[in-house]
């Protein structure tokens, strides 16, 4: 088939990679001038670090190397990334610094007409393609409240961006800086900006828990969220084998102790309660969205001075004092402020689709669905990759293009239409409850990455084995051991008889 894949980040990479591999022709649309997506030049804020170890943070077939960091930078992501596509030969395949401005259906309903424009060209003839894989990810346009005295903010100087725009920290020497949110984009660019700004206060209207890299210092994080045993401390929708139904039945005690300790250890580690920055709830409730790590140095600048927090507040408005601008806090603290950095979220679209094929895509609520967060419903020759929050990203990039091949292959024995429908919906209301509506709009598997990952391979016949997968109880994720599924599928699809991938594909 002829392919357009929307999107060069790890899931644009992945799917063109693997759906080569399979004989389509693969061109991949990227309105940057690089490869990386949330790790590009354009996007990366500065003091950007990755939420995973190194060796958990890769593709099954190309490790980060050797002699990066722990948890590389943003630049050695992207760097990385160029690596893959140089590896894979993908260059010739690449449009970078191009950007889709539409996606249209044809007439027939049997392929796509591409509207696209090199950036700084005039907008391109349409370009048919067989098959539409949306990439461009869920976190790709950032979200800016809408600030009373905006206005005057800009007017008296001041300036106001999100954390994907700040890239150098020059933007912020010698200013007064305000950062909005807790998340991970908001404290990393706060300790960054810390040292070298005039002052540097967050503010969040509600704090979320941190996970220090090392608990007590010592024993490494991936020992203990990023292995099956991490994952199964949280309940998912449907507990699978006899240790998960332990944890969440006669041993519930010692699974609701292992988290409380953690969340002990958390709090005494990063000195939370000394300042008054033990967020509200149970440390539990990180499952409710995201797990974010603490970022480095930022509760050492808490503690000195540099950084000051506000929290459970939010900015109401923006006010002129003489010629200086202000920003009025709900808890009523007046800061100055040069720079506003917004870490607040992003706008979850794809721009490039109209609204009728868009309101296909979506339920009454506003919810992607996705059936196993790869294949909508209603309109055809399409499927998403990379639209599951995970913590293993490029290995769910992997899972998502072997599954995407599979059913181009015609060698998925999917649930008919009718059981697919109520999967995603009970799916959705699950997350909806679980997370407080905090779901990134039917998105979001965190902190339930491997089963995600397993129930993509499961269905595509290529997962690993039982005995591999009792081993990552208690041993981090490897992505190297699954290396080897592409092959086993081109078998798989071998031995199919046609009858079988008619019946399949139909």
């Amino acid at each position: 088939m002829k392919i357009a894949v929307v999107g060069a980040g790890f899931a644009g990479l992945a799917t063109a990679k693997i759906l080569r591999e399979f004989e389509h022709d693969v061109t991949v649309f990227e309105k940057a001038p690089d490869v990386g997506g949330v790790w590009s030049a354009t996007r990366r804020y500065t003091g950007l670090r990755t939420q995973n170890n190194k060796d958990s943070y890769a593709f099954s077939d190309l490790p980060m190397p050797r002699d990066y960091p722990e948890w590389p930078t943003g630049e050695q992501v992207q760097a990385y990334l160029e690596r893959y596509v140089a590896k894979f030969g993908l260059r010739p395949h690449l449009r970078l610094a191009t950007e889709v401005v539409r996606a249209e259906l044809t007439d027939a309903e049997d392929g796509w007409m591409i509207t696209a424009r090199r950036i700084g060209a005039p907008v391109s003839a349409p370009e048919r393609f067989d098959h539409l894989v949306v990439a461009n990810g869920i976190f790709s346009d950032p979200v800016f409240p809408q600030y009373e005295g905006y206005a005057d903010l800009v007017r008296a100087g001041g300036k106001l961006v999100a954390s994907s725009q700040l890239n150098t920290l020059d933007d912020a020497r010698g200013k007064n800086v305000v950062v909005v949110g807790y998340g991970k984009s908001a404290c990393d660019v706060a300790a960054e900006i810390g040292p070298v700004a005039q002052s540097t206060t967050v503010v969040a209207r509600q704090l979320l828990w941190k996970m220090p890299k090392r608990v007590g210092k010592v024993l490494n994080m991936k020992y203990l969220l990023l292995s099956r045993l991490g994952e199964a401390l949280f309940r998912y929708q449907d507990l699978n084998g006899g240790m998960e139904k332990f944890l969440h039945g006669p041993g519930d005690k010692v699974r609701a102790s292992m988290l409380d300790s953690i969340g002990a250890v958390a709090t005494v580690q990063l000195k939370l309660k000394k300042l008054g920055l033990v967020p509200n709830g149970e440390f539990a409730d990180i499952a409710n969205s995201t797990v974010s790590l603490s970022t480095d140095g930022f509760y050492e600048q808490v503690v000195d001075g540099t950084i000051a927090v506000h929290r459970d507040t939010e900015i109401e408005r923006f006010e002129s004092e003489g010629d200086h601008p202000v920003a009025v806090l709900s808890d009523g603290a007046r800061l100055p402020v040069d720079l506003v950095v917004c870490g607040t979220g992003f706008h979850q679209r794809v721009p490039f689709l109209d609204d009728t094929i868009s309101a296909r895509l979506l339920d009454d609520q506003g919810n992607y669905e996705l059936y196993r967060q790869i294949l909508p419903h209603d309109v055809p020759h399409l499927t998403f990759s990379g639209y599951n929050s995970s913590l293993f990203s490029p290995l769910s990039a992997e899972a998502g293009a072997i599954w995407i091949a599979a059913y181009l292959s015609g060698a998925l024995d999917l649930p008919r239409i009718e059981e697919r429908r109520k999967h995603v919906a009970e799916r959705v209301a699950w997350m909806e409850k679980r997370t407080g509506g905090k779901h990134a709009r039917g998105t979001n598997v965190i902190p339930f990455s491997m089963h995600q990952i397993d129930e993509t391979l499961d269905e595509a016949g290529v997962n690993i084995g039982s005995s591999t997968r009792t081993m990552q109880w208690l041993l981090p994720i490897e992505p190297s051991v699954y290396k080897n599924l592409v092959p086993r599928l081109k078998e798989r699809i071998k031995e199919r008889t046609p009858k079988e991938r008619v019946a399949s594909e139909s």
